[in-house]
């Protein structure tokens, strides 16, 4: 099973005729995603890829009964999206614009959480579950297949690009994918990867979760309270990026918006003590996650050689 949406997720596409949201409808419906829908105003009665626009949500809901939603507008236009999916009924929101203003943020993530929805965001590239061939967003680009593959690798990665990177090396290492989702790389989004690692916990399909995480925040921290606190029966592995930003001059820009490191507050450093602390297998080293990997293949090994014994 995936996490969050499957097969019977029906997605309505918020700016489905601009280019972004042209290409990304084409390649979730190749993917095998249900997209029912697209609204733009003023463009009622036209098509993208097949799919029906129409000048509304309310609109598109009446006609299509969609349950979820992906919102590809510009980012001034992407609070009353939101605002406009909610109040419609959809209870899964994907936003993948970048540059959403920080009060218009926090103002539509608290409104989706009063709403009981799921919002997952902003500036993310999406989610996937290989197994049942489904995306929402532009994960994995046309062909995601090439990276994500059926397994029960779990990932959640505040980088959309090292989202697919992270797909690839488990692929190289005879692993797969159950679900992966890019969370956003905002400081304000919707479902931080603490918020994420419980329902990939309860996943039957995920054996064991890749995190991956970047300077700013305190995400991984919370990541790390959370895991000392439950003590999941699955591993983790988070891979923290951008140690060599805390030997850059002050005030020396890089990374996402949520890239800020405040005196000791958001250091790699800190954080990759904070997880290992915790009971995480944690490292800064793409290789650190080939050792993990071998890792959990050894007890499948095993349990081979003893069943042939």
């Amino acid at each position: 099973m995936a996490v969050l949406f499957d097969r019977q997720t029906r997605l309505l596409v918020q700016g489905i005729t601009g280019r972004e949201g042209q290409m990304v409808t084409a390649h979730m419906l190749r993917y095998g995603t249900a997209v029912v829908a697209g609204v733009t105003p003023g463009r009622s009665g036209m098509a993208v890829a097949g799919v029906p626009v129409f000048d509304t949500v309310a609109e598109a809901v009446a006609a299509t009964q969609p349950n979820a939603a992906l919102i590809s507008v510009p980012p001034l236009a992407v609070l009353d999206a939101v605002l406009e999916a909610l109040t419609h009924g959809l209870r899964l929101l994907v936003v993948a614009t970048e540059r959403v203003p920080l009060h218009d943020a926090a103002h539509m993530l608290a409104v989706a959480r009063e709403a009981g929805a799921t919002l997952i965001g902003p500036n993310s590239v999406g989610l996937i579950c290989p197994g049942e061939r489904v995306k929402v967003g532009a994960i994995g680009g046309e062909y995601p297949e090439r990276v994500f593959v059926p397994g029960s690798i779990g990932i959640i990665s505040r980088s959309g690009g090292m989202t697919a990177e992270l797909a690839l090396m488990v692929k190289r290492a005879g692993f797969g994918v159950s679900t992966a989702v890019s969370v956003g790389g905002d400081a304000c989004i919707g479902m931080p990867p603490a918020a994420l690692l419980p329902q990939f916990m309860a996943d039957p399909e995920t054996t064991a979760i890749v995190l991956f995480g970047e300077p700013g925040t305190q995400f991984e921290e919370d990541v790390a309270a959370w895991y000392a606190t439950v003590r999941p029966p699955k591993p983790v592995f988070a891979l923290i990026a951008g140690r060599f930003t805390e030997q850059l001059p002050e005030g020396t820009p890089f990374g996402h918006a949520a890239a800020v490191i405040r005196a000791a507050q958001g250091r790699p450093s800190a954080k990759i003590a904070a997880l290992r602390a915790a009971g995480v297998w944690a490292g800064d080293q793409l290789a650190e996650l080939t050792e993990f990997l071998a890792h959990l293949r050894r007890p499948l090994l095993q349990l081979t050689e003893a069943e042939h014994a």
